[in-house]
């Protein structure tokens, strides 16, 4: 199992009227902190899309236990709980700054390749960075 956090501190403008987390950023956070969480395995999006990689989300899901506030420094905890194949799997906790869990999501998504559109593995780098997390 790999896990990684990520801080983000909630802005202004991703606030509704009655300053809490508008629902619609959460996804935003989770992206934040996914990329993240590659980029401190040693992988980018970037480096996967140049090899002819591209992950599209397939499924994203959110549940809301207390509200995000503004200018509070939230920690974003990914998961990824078993090695993918053809897909993977993002586990997120979001936790407000007294370590409260405020939020929990999962989002799904494919491997696909650039040019011909269609499914496949993991990228064998991804692979290799991974295999240790999961023996």
């Amino acid at each position: 199992m790999y896990i990684s956090e990520t801080k983000i501190r909630v802005r202004y403008a991703e606030t509704d009227q009655m300053g809490y987390v508008y629902y619609g950023n959460y996804a935003a956070y989770y992206e934040v902190a996914r990329v993240e969480s590659l980029r401190a395995l040693g992988l980018s999006y970037r480096d996967l899309e140049r090899d002819g990689i591209i992950m599209p989300v397939l499924e994203n899901y959110s549940k809301y236990l207390a509200p995000g506030r503004y200018d509070e420094l939230l920690t974003v905890r990914v998961t990824i709980k078993k090695m993918p194949s053809v897909k993977i799997v993002f586990n997120y906790e979001i936790f407000n700054e007294a370590k409260d869990l405020i939020n929990i999501g999962e989002t799904k998504l494919a491997f696909i390749n650039l040019v011909s559109g269609r499914p496949g593995r993991i990228p064998l780098e991804m692979k290799k960075v991974l295999a240790g997390y999961f023996t």
